[in-house]
């Protein structure tokens, strides 16, 4: 197990040294920041002494270097537009980002498997059918339009939610929380819910795909045989057979959510990672947008070898494998 352990760290470092060449010759080949950043007023001598001051005189190698040795450090550079470090400035609006994501894939485990597993138990039911079919809304109609027909309904026309923001917050752990006040968590409702909706669909189509495939099969009709009650069946051990493919899809989308907030925050101007990247980009701040990408990287490396230690402790033959 440890060895395995360690192979799979060894593997996270090579695929982040690589996203590290990738990400930063991506972003700074696209666009001048010096076009954005500096006044057009200004003369010759202020404009080589601001770019020298960015280090965006030096060539793309030692910038390269620079941001590397930066890395190893912990210093993914300072922002050009606010002039402070980049890390913080993520670090900042990453909770807020974060208990959005949190909520949203807690919303579609909590709806998406009850009724994933009613539509596989009862397929040839009204309920069942308006099931799948709600689904396929969930996938097909975008993010975007769909928060501002949240927006229109439960805050313009009811009066119910609050449109924009994040709320009051109270502290916990040095870090302010939307989740910990009533108001937050009203304006947390819409945004939390219109990120989950998709993988509400996705969650709720793989749970009834996993049931029926499972309940036709020998251990099932075993168990049944033995006399265990139809709850036994499916909670024990159906769930149990499903369940490694559902912890692989929410691990994924987790960190897609975080990935890609983006919409959902510029909607609900709610003050995250998202929306720092939209102002980022807006004005070329490369360190912003590169720190951002990596942290992004680090999530879903970290999210994947989560997901691979829970195989190991759901399937008895991952955890056989894996001390081979």
């Amino acid at each position: 197990m440890i060895a395995w352990l360690l192979r799979r760290l060894v593997q996270a470092a090579f695929v982040v040294l690589a996203m590290t060449v990738i990400v930063f010759i991506g972003v700074n080949v696209i666009g001048n920041p010096v076009d954005i950043l500096i006044s057009p007023e200004a003369d010759q001598a202020e404009r080589l002494r601001i770019i020298a001051n960015l280090g965006l005189d030096q060539p793309l190698w030692r910038q390269y270097l620079h941001f590397l040795v930066g890395l190893l450090h912990g210093d993914l550079g300072r922002s050009f537009v606010f002039n402070e470090p980049a890390l913080r400035l993520i670090g900042q609006r990453m909770p807020a980002t974060m208990e959005l994501a949190v909520t949203a894939v807690l919303l579609s485990i909590v709806i998406g498997i009850p009724l994933g597993l009613y539509a596989g138990l009862y397929p040839d039911g009204a309920a069942g059918r308006s099931i799948m079919a709600g689904s396929i809304l969930g996938f097909s109609l975008p993010s975007f339009w769909v928060g501002l027909m949240l927006i229109m309904v439960f805050a313009v026309q009811l009066g119910w939610l609050p449109s924009t923001g994040r709320g009051a917050t109270r502290e916990l752990f040095g870090v302010q929380w939307s989740f910990l006040t009533i108001d937050g968590l009203r304006h947390m409702a819409m945004p939390a819910l219109n990120l989950a909706l998709g993988n509400i669909a996705l969650v709720l189509r793989l749970t009834r795909a996993g049931v029926r495939e499972n309940l036709p099969m020998d251990y099932v009709k075993f168990a049944r045989a033995k006399g265990l009650s139809p709850a036994r069946v499916v909670f024990v051990h159906v769930m149990k057979n499903i369940l490694i493919p559902i912890v692989t899809v929410i691990g994924l989308e987790f960190g897609s959510v975080i990935a890609f907030a983006v919409v959902t925050e510029s909607v609900f101007a709610w003050p995250g990672m998202g929306k720092l990247i939209i102002d980022s980009i807006n004005v070329l701040d490369r360190p912003v947008i590169v720190a951002y990408l990596m942290v992004i990287v680090l999530l879903f490396i970290a999210i994947n070898l989560i997901v691979d230690l829970l195989y190991t402790v759901l399937d008895p033959r991952v955890r056989l494998e894996s001390q081979e």
